[in-house]
Formats: C-alpha cells, sequence, structure tokens
C-alpha cells in the first residue's frame, strides 16, 4: 500500500496530531471495514484513513475480514477470530467503514462486531477507546450507517468522535489504482482522522477513570454474569 499523499496539503500542518503529548508510544488504531470484493470501496477508504493516520503519527492495523466465520458458526478459537480479538485489545483507537447496503450497514461488519465481546474476563475490549466512523454509498450520500455505527460504538462503550464521512458514488471518489481522488469528501476523511488521532492522544491513559462507574463496583463481573445468565447464551 503506498504511503504517499498527494492529495494532503501538508504545509497546513506545523504539528502532527499524533505526537505524543506524554513521550508515549504512537496512538494504536484498528480498522475494520464491510466488504470482501475484490475492488471494496470501503476497503479503499480504510486503506486511504490508515495513510493519514500513519502520516499524522499512528500505528495501524487493517483487519481483513475474508474468512471470518458466522457468529456463533465456528469455536472463538478459530484463527481469524483470535486475530480479530487480539487487534481489538492491542488498539487504543478504531475506525469502522462500512458500505450501506439495503439501507443498513453490511452482513460482513456487523459479524465482526458480533466476534468482539463485551467483556473477555476481567477486560472489557472496546471500552474506553475512541472510535471513528465512515461509510460508502453506491448511489446518492445517505448517513443511515454512520448512524447505526455510532448506536453500535455507544453500545460497546467507546467514545465516538463527532465528525464522521459519508462517500456517495464511491466508484466515482477512486481511480484506477484504488486511490482516493481529490474533492470535498476526501478533505473531511482527513478532518476526520485528524480529529480521531487527537481525540486518542488525550483519553488515553484517562479512559479507566472516565468509564469508572459505581454500579460496576457494586457488583463483580462474575457477579454480573451469573445475574444475567451469560453462560446459557
Amino acid at each position: 500500500m503506498s504511503d504517499t499523499l498527494p492529495n494532503l496539503d501538508l504545509s497546513l500542518f506545523d504539528d502532527l496530531p499524533g505526537q505524543p503529548l506524554d513521550n508515549a508510544h504512537p496512538p494504536r488504531i484498528l480498522l475494520l471495514y464491510g466488504s470482501t470484493r475484490e475492488r471494496s470501496f470501503s476497503r479503499l477508504l480504510v486503506e486511504e484513513a490508515a495513510r493519514l493516520l500513519q502520516h499524522f503519527g499512528a500505528d495501524t492495523r487493517i483487519f481483513d475480514p475474508s474468512g471470518l466465520p458466522l457468529p456463533d458458526d465456528a469455536p472463538v478459537d478459530h484463527p481469524k477470530v483470535q486475530e480479530l480479538r487480539e487487534l481489538v485489545q492491542w488498539s487504543e483507537g478504531q475506525v469502522w467503514c462500512s458500505p450501506e447496503r439495503h439501507g443498513a450497514l453490511s452482513a460482513v461488519f456487523k459479524a465482526q462486531i458480533d466476534w468482539i465481546p463485551l467483556e473477555l474476563g476481567a477486560m472489557r475490549p472496546t471500552q474506553g477507546k475512541t472510535l471513528a466512523v465512515m461509510q460508502v454509498c453506491g448511489g446518492s450520500q445517505s448517513f443511515n450507517v454512520v448512524n447505526q455505527l455510532r448506536v453500535l460504538g455507544r453500545w460497546m462503550r467507546m467514545f465516538t468522535i463527532p465528525n464522521q464521512s459519508s462517500v456517495p458514488k464511491a466508484y466515482m471518489e477512486f481511480d484506477e489504482a484504488g486511490r482516493m481522488k481529490p474533492s470535498a469528501y476526501y478533505d473531511r476523511v482527513v478532518d476526520v482522522m485528524e480529529e480521531l488521532v487527537k481525540f486518542t492522544v488525550l483519553l488515553r491513559g484517562r479512559a479507566e477513570y472516565l468509564v469508572d462507574r459505581y454500579s460496576e463496583r457494586k457488583e463483580s463481573a462474575e457477579e454480573l454474569a451469573k445475574r444475567v445468565g451469560q453462560g446459557a447464551i
């Protein structure tokens, strides 16, 4: 994947947002997309986002959903499931991007989220992590998917940033090499990635304080599991 950014005006960045404020490691960002097509526009948009994140100083990983089984159709030790869960735990922030299909996010994307549990023992893999949401459309611009992704992000106890990206007629926005063409839509992706890195740097190391809840201090994870009957699900 080429890391060049021909459409970015580099003179507008005096300081890169990913420069650690506390001399810590670069922000760790996981990117998920929602199509296994050979020319997947959600993948192309995610790859464009990863280039920008790397330029802003982030460490990025892109998960390939090809080969991921349907939720509950394979054991949790399936290699793709383990790969996904390990990347989720590694990350400090995430980018979610899905195509819109029948007015909703794709099954390929939702399957990835459904393989991520709210709890892994005493660990909550997504709680307190930052999130940016994007979608690609085959036709006119829509916000159905980004709205649904925000609901998912809240359910997964993530901090979803205010900005978002929706790219209409995505087949017109990428060249033959798979690079996004210069446009207002590209500029919005830049905005979203810059904002994500800033929020991630500001929130990391503080998430545990922000999500510390009275009800969870009162009831242990083991007691909660027994009460809601998770073992029978």
